[in-house]
């Protein structure tokens, strides 16, 4: 059975949800950032009562459109910190979003389940040494660190196989691995280092692989984070991350139809409800 830290996924499993939570000041939501101990602890309650089935921390904010490189000192320190508070208010399975190695073995040796790297495993050298001495579960994003063109959706294969090869050298097990299209990643041009160089229109590559989400997984669970993003914003025309939960929705529906396990996501109580009618609604659970 394939498994995100204890819970099963995929399959005839239910679409779970990835409930976000940032430590980082600079994230692109603002209603997603949390730093103290108790809006902290309040956050992780909530969303275990909304009906989160994982807890995301991230320590560093990695929107491409802003500059955002804090060290890793600073980012491990916010996130261990949001790690002891949660331990102590929810056994929800938690996933670190980081992709830098020794962030990842620090927070790992925490007790933390997952490893959600945005970069595949591409970013750092040392990372795939943290996952094969520590083995956890591992959220494998696309990206390449070059200018990547050509067809959106054998981009993104090819580049989710390039990730699953380096896995496949150190034997690493295919029922702890899950695969993230990496939807706002790809860009023209951004200020930080964690986004993939495309000439094309991103938001026309954003819709192009939530239509085509099934052919993308190649037997693993799938991974979509569409909550707030640009491509919305750009649609919707609304500006503010803020203005987007609507469209958030929607597209949050829209990609469990087309096949997506788990939704990682700032709205858990909207998308709760809106993923479980989806599931539902849809011919991927029609034996319900």
């Amino acid at each position: 059975m394939k498994k995100l830290g204890n819970v099963g996924v995929g399959g005839k499993n239910p679409v779970r949800i990835m409930g976000i939570l940032n430590t980082s000041p600079e994230s692109f939501y603002k209603k997603s950032i949390v730093t103290t101990k108790q809006s902290i602890s309040n956050a992780v309650k909530e969303m275990e009562l909304n009906g989160a089935d994982f807890i995301d921390v991230g320590g560093m904010s990695t929107a491409p459109y802003l500059s955002t490189l804090v060290s890793e000192k600073i980012e491990f320190n916010r996130i261990s910190n949001a790690v002891n508070i949660i331990q102590k208010v929810s056994n929800l399975p938690i996933s670190v979003d980081t992709c830098r190695a020794n962030v990842a073995k620090c927070t790992l040796e925490l007790g933390v389940d997952i490893i959600n790297d945005i970069s595949g495993l591409k970013y750092d050298d040392k990372m795939i040494d943290v996952v094969s001495n520590y083995n956890p579960s591992l959220i494998i994003c696309a990206f390449s660190p070059k200018l990547v063109s050509g067809n959106h959706i054998t981009q993104t294969k090819n580049l989710l196989m390039k990730s699953l090869d380096i896995l496949k050298k150190i034997k690493f097990s295919n029922n702890k691995i899950i695969l993230d299209p990496s939807i706002g990643f790809f860009r023209r041009s951004g200020n930080g280092p964690f986004f993939t160089k495309i000439r094309s229109n991103f938001v026309e590559r954003d819709i192009q692989i939530i239509q085509n989400l099934n052919e993308i997984k190649q037997n693993y669970p799938i991974l979509v984070s569409v909550s707030n993003k640009s491509f919305i914003g750009e649609l919707l025309r609304k500006e503010d991350p803020s203005d987007r939960l609507f469209g958030s929705i929607a597209a949050e529906v829209v990609s469990v139809m087309n096949g997506a396990d788990i939704i990682r996501t700032h709205n858990v109580l909207e998308t709760k409800d809106a993923i479980l009618l989806a599931s539902k609604l849809s011919k991927r659970n029609k034996g319900l």
